[in-house]
């Protein structure tokens, strides 16, 4: 385990017990360096996984931080956990620049089996699931959220592709508003929230059904698939 960077999931709500398989679970538990992006919510994790955060060595990962200086465990020979807040580290999270930083300096990177949002939307939405794209968060400004819309749309009607996104959950129901507004009426959409929670609602519909629907999604974490007729 000397030199490894551990790429671990955390659940997308609830505990770490209920979202990881044993194996990963074990991983976690023989970690004692952690690089993180949310302290508070690490240490929430981690008691949830059967460790002692007590005893763990938490730093936080942003966009200043010394990624060299992150890796010192590394290279003293101790195996190291990068761990996302929510979901997968370094997919729509930070800690791309952590694992390329790693493998620049030659150290092993392993990922964890866990959850991701994205991929679990995929899966529940009956969209194309041989050809998608990861489109990010869309503009926050109307006139260029609903320009980029339309591109993706071209784009997944041009190449039969589904096309995913997401955004913060206070701007939902002014993408989802965009997205109906501009959107073909035949193009199938999927909204996918709370995943994992007890609260999940995933539903998959045609743009002229959204429309009729009159849905309010709210604060509440949300995946958007789209594909084009």
């Amino acid at each position: 385990m000397a030199g490894v960077l551990y790429a671990i999931p955390s659940p997308l709500g609830g505990a770490a017990e209920e979202a990881l398989p044993v194996p990963a679970l074990l991983s976690v538990r023989s970690l004692r360096d952690f690089v993180v992006e949310n302290a508070k919510s690490a240490r929430a994790f981690l008691k949830s996984a059967g460790c002692d955060p007590k005893v763990a060595s938490i730093r936080e990962l942003d966009e200043k931080s010394d990624l060299a200086a992150l890796l010192q465990p590394l290279r003293e020979g101790r195996p190291l956990g990068l761990l996302s807040e929510a979901g997968c580290p370094a997919i729509a999270d930070p800690g791309a620049g952590l694992v390329e930083a790693a493998h620049a300096q030659g150290f092993r990177v392993v990922p964890l089996v866990g959850p991701s949002s994205i991929v679990l939307a995929l899966m529940a939405s009956g969209l194309e699931g041989q050809r998608f794209a990861f489109c990010g968060y869309l503009p926050r400004e109307r006139a260029r959220r609903e320009k980029r819309i339309r591109e993706l749309e071209a784009r997944s009607r041009r190449e039969r592709e589904t096309e995913i996104f997401i955004e913060t959950p206070y701007r939902n129901d002014a993408l989802l508003a965009s997205l109906l507004a501009v959107g073909s009426p035949g193009t199938r959409l999927c909204v996918a929230s709370d995943l994992t929670l007890a609260t999940e609602s995933i539903a998959t519909r045609r743009v002229s059904a959204w429309r009729s629907a009159r849905l309010a999604i709210g604060k509440r974490p949300t995946v958007y698939l789209l594909l084009a007729p």
